[in-house]
């Protein structure tokens, strides 16, 4: 795929991913596997007093998915866990200003990566 189908803020946020790695300790984590195209997500979270304070990720996959949990981290933090639990794809695929049709696939990790970090 072109990166020409992508806008400015998602190849931002492919390029220059924000809050990559891992929390040394987290008090929230998730892995999660989109079967679909095989994008990988390790999210790693810090919650005091049901606030998240820091959220970062690993991410094997495509720019779609690079770019989806970048925008996943800069959504989490300074939520409430409560707040964060409502978050789905389509808020990160808005997050980012859309995504070609057939990549908002590549989005849904990041829902999945909330729903197995936080379960309600």
């Amino acid at each position: 795929m072109p990166f020409e189908d992508y806008n400015p803020t998602v190849m931002d946020h492919f390029l220059n991913p924000r809050n990559t790695g891992e929390i040394d300790h987290p008090t929230h984590q998730a892995m999660v596997r989109n079967s679909v195209c095989g994008d990988m997500v390790k999210l790693t979270a810090t919650v005091k007093d049901g606030v998240i304070l820091d959220a970062r990720t690993k991410t094997f996959g495509c720019a779609a998915a690079i770019a989806s949990s970048s925008a996943l981290t800069e959504l989490l933090r300074g939520k409430r866990v409560e707040e964060a639990r409502g978050l789905k794809n389509g808020d990160v695929v808005a997050f980012l200003g859309g995504l070609p049709d057939h990549k908002i696939v590549c989005s849904v990790v990041a829902e999945q990566a909330v729903k197995e970090a936080f379960p309600a």
